[in-house]
């Protein structure tokens, strides 16, 4: 019996695999593959991060129907702006104790809150797109807030009369428009047809909100 088995599988230690077989979960490097950024020296890794970055600024000062904000999203973008308008909304007449202005931790807050708060509505109406990617997008759209800021604080160097309030309004005005419509272009597509402007009016009121915030801020006497 144990004779008549062998003599069954006797060939099979003559089969070879050639090497040019395909083998699943090989993980050889050829020469087609991509470079890996394990092997990237640091000083690479940060300029190619800031240059996607100020890709993604870019994006936003041009707003239009793309995904780049989406497919290569990051939240480095959203946290510089968030830190920059924390900062400049400091020292304002109303950061007294009586009167209790925006510090910097509620001014985290009010962004990262706001943005969550939003992405979840726009996931819970069925929209296709990530959280983090959302977060991304409403973080990126708030440079144009950010910029209108710093415009305020310099016009307020000048005095806080009637004049500078109207500067201040028409700046700010055009700032809140520009994010409110440059973040529905990158978020309108990834949302119901039916239900698009049950999105549009959480984001209306997010930079809304941020726009008072920047609109009514005064330097401290």
């Amino acid at each position: 019996m144990a004779d008549e088995a062998n003599r069954q599988f006797a060939g099979l230690s003559d089969v070879s695999i050639s090497e040019d077989i395909p083998v699943e979960g090989d993980i050889s490097r050829g020469e087609e593959d991509e470079f890996s950024t394990l092997d990237e020296p640091v000083k690479e890794t940060i300029l190619r991060d800031l240059r996607a970055v100020g890709s993604k600024f870019i994006h936003v000062l041009y707003p239009k129907r793309s995904s780049v904000l989406l497919r290569d999203w990051d939240l480095w973008g959203p946290l510089l702006l968030c830190v920059t308008l924390a900062l400049l909304l400091q020292g304002g007449a109303a950061d007294s104790e009586d009167q209790g202005g925006p510090q910097f931790a509620e001014v985290f807050v009010i962004v990262w809150f706001g943005s969550i708060i939003i992405t979840l509505n726009s996931k819970l109406l069925g929209g296709t797109i990530s959280f983090f990617q959302s977060l991304c997008v409403l973080g990126y759209c708030i440079m144009p807030l950010t910029a209108a800021m710093a415009v305020c604080r310099i016009v307020l160097v000048g005095g806080s009369g009637t004049v500078s309030f109207i500067v201040r309004l028409v700046v700010v005005t055009a700032s809140f428009g520009w994010s409110t419509f440059a973040s529905t272009a990158f978020l309108a597509d990834n949302q119901p047809p039916g239900r698009k402007s049950l999105v549009v009016y959480p984001v209306f009121l997010f930079y809304f909100v941020i726009g008072w915030m920047v609109l009514t801020f005064s330097p401290s006497q």
